[in-house]
């Protein structure tokens, strides 16, 4: 994970949310709920993608511990 995989989800993010406000505030109720109904969905699955990552890393560092002792 870099630091461009974390900007890129807040990015994302920061754009979902003003398209949301807007939305909002614009009487598109159901522009607003479609919109953060995909927005949880992106967001689960890049949360399940960091997971993975953060958990190969792990694996790696115990793999690395077992071996070298």
């Amino acid at each position: 994970m870099e630091l461009q995989d974390v900007l890129r989800v807040a990015g994302v993010g920061l754009v979902v949310a003003l398209l949301h406000v807007f939305f909002d505030q614009t009487g598109k109720k159901e522009f607003s709920f479609f919109l953060f109904f995909i927005a949880y969905l992106y967001m689960a699955a890049e949360l399940l993608r960091f997971l993975r990552l953060f958990f190969n890393e792990i694996l790696t560092f115990f793999q690395w511990l077992t071996s070298s002792g």
